[in-house]
């Protein structure tokens, strides 16, 4: 299971990334993955919209977190879900957050969100990872969530994590990115470590048919009015222009073109 996802995350990476910069810098990758790693070395490229001479890539089981340690939040996380993995629940209902010993980068702790009022918001959320108590667990870290409005990841938020796990269910996989758009900084920042709080957050689902590729975008703003997923859908294409992101670049140029410029809803269903 594990090498099978393993597998899958370095697919959905080679989704996401765009071009070379300079070595990227990674943590918690085994010896037995260098293969692997090689894999990805040609192919990341670091996010044209933040000037990092690379991304910082951290390994879990079951996806991959680019980081900003500056920010503190992620830049963005990417993993695949498969409908055997949603229909798996092997683990816990609880977790507790805690930092990631392993990497040397600054971190948000408990301090920076105790009495802040916002929520520690999974980027890759804990419910997609039952299918193994380890990867579950592994969600809980401070460099895979963001200060998050609690009515947002309760509700709107949460009900689009559910509309990606029946995606899987329906489709038998999905590739998922999702992360933080800081772009006025309304928020600020909380904490003695000035964890940056986004202004929205993105989330893109792509998936493989026999009748081709599908795609599909959304923002949802940091905040606890109610916003349904009609409201919050966009196309790839636009979220791109918004964030500056390449989502799926091993698409052919004229199929990706296509396949991010609209919203098949009769495949989305929402």
């Amino acid at each position: 299971m594990i090498v099978s996802k393993l597998l899958s995350v370095i697919l959905c990476l080679l989704l996401v990334i765009s071009c070379l910069s300079g070595p990227p810098t990674y943590v918690g990758i085994s010896d037995r993955q260098k293969a692997e790693k090689h894999i990805i070395n040609t192919n990341i490229e670091t996010f044209h919209n933040y000037a990092l001479p690379a991304l910082n890539l951290i390994d879990y089981e079951g996806f991959v977190v680019s980081y900003d340690d500056k920010h503190l939040i992620p830049f963005w996380v990417a993993y695949t879900l498969t409908s055997d993995e949603v229909l798996s629940t092997s683990a816990p209902s609880k977790g507790s957050f805690q930092q990631d010993s392993r990497i040397s980068f600054s971190q948000a702790d408990y301090s920076d969100y105790r009495g802040s009022g916002w929520s520690r918001g999974h980027m890759a959320p804990a419910a997609d990872f039952k299918w193994s108590t380890s990867a579950y667990l592994g969600t809980f870290v401070y460099t895979n969530c963001c200060p998050q409005n609690a009515s947002l990841n309760n509700g709107s938020w949460n009900v689009l994590e559910n509309k990606v796990r029946r995606w899987a269910e329906m489709y038998k996989e999905v590739f998922v990115v999702t992360g933080p758009i800081i772009s006025d900084g309304t928020f600020g920042t909380i904490g003695n470590n000035k964890v940056a709080v986004p202004d929205a957050f993105f989330k893109v689902v792509l998936v493989h048919m026999d009748s081709g590729y599908s795609c599909v975008g959304f923002i949802m703003r940091n905040s606890s009015e109610k916003q349904t997923l009609l409201e919050a859908c966009i196309s790839v294409n636009k979220l791109e222009a918004i964030t500056g992101y390449d989502f799926f670049p091993f698409l052919d140029d004229s199929i990706e073109d296509d396949v991010e410029s609209m919203i098949e809803r009769t495949i989305w269903q929402f």
